[in-house]
């Protein structure tokens, strides 16, 4: 059988013996008419829990305006979402000196001129005051006190001093979130770094028993953090596998983003009778797998389908290498997984949490990958580069024999196994 992976701005193709496929897991396949701006328009004027826009501005008449918009590793339609937008800003009387875009960078690095340019175009960064958020400047943060968990939030300070609140976001399942968009704007959108650390600490304990979303303790307090800060209203939008939105909503942080979540939710979710000795996936291609941090959530959906002691073939290009300093330097100062698991439990680190991601796999699970990384580079993750799926195969069958079974997973980054005994 003959499949074909999104590989960056390309492809890469390979057969797989019939005999040996166990299943393809793929985004369940939902019927839903793409949105257009008709449907941003009526979730606008018609939000879940709170008023419509326009009547909210008219109220409010805000002088300080933030819309929290998302970086360059996170697509966003912002050509369907924020025209119907900048058109009730107008009728409301706002300006656009009055309005600031907050980039949610969490803790990457800011955006440069050109990719404002790239991701916004001419037009936004034109008319408006695009800031990225630096969760390490403290000059650029705000305290808004202690949160039920006992850990400060710092946010910044644009956000935190705005008038009026909104946030775009996409909703899509999230390895140790539940799932993204709605709350996450906020933390770790524009929060500082001690406030992230202190909420992403706790994915060491949940990451191989993800919670339900009202019993995970990350999501409860990114959730109380955007209502502490004030989050006026959320837009937010479901894409399919094909990058086309599906479901619009607007309104309250946590009750509009609940229905997103259960659209995602029958997207995304992926039944699994049984784990494979093998799994094969695509970190989707660009801007998925443009670098390392970002395909890592790839390589956990596909850990999620693969049997202990098995192994997974990785397939994401990876041109921009690992994507973040801490993340490198905690592969770098490492010689095997478990010198990260132990190094995580004593001392939690945004960047670390993603080598923790990659660790924990790699030390129950071979891992392969096909990249355009060197093998030295790749040999830090713990895993093995090659040049092709079948090359990797080849070596799982000299080390193996040939007694096993794969599940392929064209699209990982957007597939979530669900783990289901056959006759439950």
């Amino acid at each position: 059988m003959n499949f074909s992976f999104l590989y960056g701005r390309g492809t890469h193709e390979f057969r797989l013996d019939e005999a040996r496929l166990s299943q393809v897991l793929l985004p369940p396949e939902v019927k839903a008419v793409p949105c257009t701006a008709a449907d941003v328009e009526a979730a606008l004027d018609h939000p879940v829990g709170t008023p419509p826009l326009l009547e909210q501005l008219r109220a409010k008449k805000p002088e300080r305006i933030v819309v929290v918009v998302n970086d360059i590793t996170r697509p966003t339609p912002y050509g369907l979402l924020l025209p119907p937008v900048l058109r009730r800003f107008a009728e409301a009387g706002v300006s656009d000196e009055k309005v600031t875009l907050v980039v949610a960078t969490g803790i990457h690095d800011p955006h440069t001129p050109e990719q404002n340019l790239q991701v916004y175009g001419e037009e936004l960064v034109r008319r408006f005051r695009i800031v990225s958020h630096a969760a390490d400047d403290p000059d650029s943060l705000v305290s808004l006190g202690t949160l039920a968990t006992g850990s400060e939030l710092c946010v910044n300070r644009l956000v935190a001093e705005a008038d009026f609140l909104l946030t775009l976001g996409v909703v899509m399942p999230h390895y140790f979130a539940g799932y993204s968009g709605g709350r996450k704007s906020i933390l770790p959108g524009v929060a500082g770094k001690e406030s992230v650390e202190r909420n992403h600490v706790r994915m060491v304990a949940l990451m191989d028993d993800l919670p339900d979303l009202d019993a995970n303790p990350l999501h409860l307090e990114m959730l109380e953090a955007a209502r502490r800060v004030g989050v006026d209203c959320i837009l937010n939008v479901v894409t399919n596998e094909n990058g086309e939105v599906v479901k619009v909503v607007a309104g309250d942080v946590e009750k509009a983003w609940k229905e997103a979540v259960a659209v995602s939710s029958a997207l995304y979710e992926v039944p699994v009778a049984e784990r494979a000795d093998v799994a094969i996936v695509s970190a989707c291609g660009h801007p998925r797998d443009i670098n390392v941090y970002q395909a890592q959530k790839a390589l956990d959906h596909a850990d999620k389908a693969t049997k202990a002691g098995g192994a997974i073939v990785l397939v994401a290009d990876c041109p921009g290498g690992y994507g973040e300093r801490v993340f490198e330097e905690w592969l770098n100062t490492a010689s095997r997984p478990e010198d990260i698991v132990a190094r995580i439990r004593r001392e939690f680190r945004m960047g670390g949490h993603k080598a923790f991601g990659i660790a924990k796999v790699a030390a129950a699970k071979k891992i392969y990958m096909v990249t355009s990384m060197s093998g030295e580079r790749v040999r830090k993750l713990f895993a093995e580069k090659v040049a092709s799926v079948e090359e990797a195969l080849g070596r799982i069958e000299a080390e193996r024999g040939a007694a096993f079974r794969c599940i392929v997973m064209p699209q990982g980054s957007l597939t979530v196994p669900v783990l289901v005994p056959e006759g439950r």
